[in-house]
């Protein structure tokens, strides 16, 4: 949250700014402890022209564990930049100062996660992807809630139902780590919505287990938020 000696908007100017500035790899490391696993992952990566682009337009993640990881990293790309364009659009209209606060946050643990996955990846990345945001109004408390509450439902789903094609034990706790994350983002959403909603029947089954969603289905999503040229291709995750 925002110390209580700054607002969001006086501290955006000196985080906003560190954090498009890429993270070392180092810190990225140390950040998740998994040293030896992104290392594993930037030795063997292949060319970045592999899985950037195909004929039909669309943007192929790759397969294998590489392909996981290039699909996590186009979602964190999406959050990432919707977060960011809340705050550039200085919060919708009537935002309280606690609302901006958790945006703030939200912005900056994306950032994070987007440019982990970066840097881990190394040559191995797909391009940065171009959003279409057009239907989202962000003047709009409502509209704006809503699409996070999209984007973080959708974001945890395509954690829990890409796990199982991880072969790396390394690259799953990361994962795991990452999508409880996601998933506390999602509960706070959603209670700003409407208080105890943090869980419901559309996010958790009757067995009490967090739904998953397939790579296929992900991308369905993911692409209307997505221009031409940047469309997930996740075929290959199988």
């Amino acid at each position: 949250m925002a110390t209580p000696n700054h607002t969001p908007a006086q501290e955006d100017a000196g985080l906003g700014s560190r954090l498009l500035q890429p993270i070392e790899r180092r810190l990225f490391l140390r950040y998740t402890g998994l040293t030896a696993a992104a290392t594993g992952l930037i030795l063997a990566g292949c060319d970045d022209d592999d899985n950037n682009s195909m004929n039909d337009n669309t943007v192929n993640v790759g397969s294998g564990d590489t392909g996981v990881l290039n699909y996590a990293y186009a979602l964190e790309q999406l959050e990432a930049a919707f977060y960011a364009q809340v705050k550039t659009g200085s919060y919708y209209a009537g935002a309280v100062a606690a609302e901006k606060a958790v945006f703030y946050d939200l912005a900056a643990h994306e950032a994070i996660h987007r440019d982990f996955f970066k840097a881990a990846l190394a040559g191995s990345a797909i391009k940065s992807l171009e959003v279409d945001f057009s239907g989202i109004d962000f003047s709009s408390r409502l509209s704006v809630l809503n699409a996070a509450k999209t984007f973080e439902d959708l974001g945890v789903a395509a954690y829990n139902g890409a796990g199982r094609y991880i072969t790396n034990p390394d690259y799953l706790t990361l994962a795991g780590k990452i999508v409880s994350v996601e998933a506390r983002h999602a509960a706070l959403i959603r209670d700003l919505i409407q208080n105890g909603s943090f869980v419901d029947s559309t996010v958790v089954n009757s067995s009490g287990l967090e739904i998953h969603k397939s790579p296929s289905d992900v991308a369905s999503a993911a692409n209307a938020y997505l221009k031409t040229g940047s469309k997930l291709n996740v075929s290959d995750i199988k």
